[in-house]
């Protein structure tokens, strides 16, 4: 590693090469880091999968609150999660820096040790990326490429009236602690004690669910399927967009963890609205026929994690959400957008 203890001494081929020090050949990978463009081989009978996300500092997060090494999980994360709502086998990434002077070596080593701790539990390489300075905060760029046979591709578009809406896992978990951060005053080093560690670590180290969504595509039972990223009412939304349909959701069936409950208990109040448009939990929303209810509630356990019916498709287009006794409520947001 080089004896250069600061980024200016360093400059960006050294940390590039400080970076591309630590990074694995993977699957697939003929030419890596350090040529003008990376090489790889897709498997044969596969077509690729390609996402590009990013993450702004002040706009997805902000550094007092997110340690580097978590941050560094997160940006990979978010990006694998879109190849899992398709059902791919996620590969490749890059990644891309926008730097700002008072950014110090030792956070961008933390931050990379991170990415590829992410990396590295999801089989993914790192094959390429960029550097240059910022004037106004940390921006990261993470594009990722993965695979899947093209029968077993799902897209959003496959709804179909009478399908049910399914979800994975528990919602409203990272809403609820990014409100808890940004009510208790909390950081990463010295967390207030009454804000739950676990709703905290659904915001800042979320777990993108790819073995859901390979094991849901081999399946054929899923008829389409998206990330939670903005909120289910948004998320679920696009899939009714695209497929022409609408749906109805049961307020009372949406899951929620443990944490979650504990939490609203002790603040006295059921913050709804996290559950259905909080955003940033990153499970997945599906739908799939009534018929294959059983069969989905065993295989996504085998995969690790719980799924949930929590609606039902309709041809008539909206979506809406309704309690036991039939009455709709009216969501205070649908969702995360960055444009209002």
């Amino acid at each position: 590693m080089p004896p250069e203890n600061n980024l200016a001494d360093l400059g960006e081929f050294g940390l590039i090469s400080r970076i591309a020090a630590n990074v694995t050949i993977g699957h697939g990978v003929i030419t890596g880091i350090g040529d003008d463009a990376a090489v790889t081989a897709i498997t044969p009978g596969m077509q690729l999968l390609t996402s590009t996300d990013m993450l702004l500092e002040g706009v997805h997060f902000r550094r007092s609150w997110h340690a580097p090494y978590l941050l560094g999980r997160k940006s990979l994360a978010v990006n694998i999660s879109d190849i899992a709502a398709m059902g791919g086998i996620p590969r490749w990434a890059t990644l891309s820096l926008a730097i700002p002077k008072d950014c110090s070596l030792e956070y961008l080593d933390s931050f990379t040790k991170g990415f590829l701790s992410m990396a590295a539990d999801h089989g993914v390489a790192l094959i390429g990326g960029d550097t240059c300075r910022s004037n106004s905060g940390l921006v990261i760029s993470v594009t990722i490429l993965g695979e899947q046979l093209p029968e077993l591709i799902i897209r959003r578009s496959g709804a179909r009236p009478g399908d049910e809406i399914w979800v994975t896992g528990t919602l409203g978990d990272a809403a609820f602690g990014l409100s808890l951060l940004e009510q208790e005053g909390g950081t990463v080093e010295t967390p207030r004690r009454d804000v739950s560690t676990y709703l905290i670590s659904r915001l800042l180290d979320p777990t993108p669910r790819t073995a859901a969504g390979r094991t849901l595509a081999e399946s054929g039972l899923v008829t389409a399927m998206i990330d939670i990223s903005d909120g289910l009412m948004a998320d679920f939304g696009h899939i009714a967009e695209l497929a022409g349909v609408g749906g109805t959701i049961q307020v009372n069936a949406l899951p929620i963890s443990p944490a979650f409950q504990s939490a609203s208990q002790r603040l006295s109040v059921f913050p709804c609205s996290f559950v259905l448009s909080g955003g940033e939990d990153y499970e997945l929303a599906f739908t799939a026929p009534v018929d294959n209810r059983k069969k989905i509630i065993e295989i996504t356990k085998k995969s690790g994690i719980d799924a949930t019916p929590v609606g039902i498709v309709t041809s008539s287009p909206g979506v809406t959400v309704i309690r036991s006794d039939g009455s709709e409520i009216a969501p205070q947001a649908h969702g995360f957008t960055h444009f209002t």
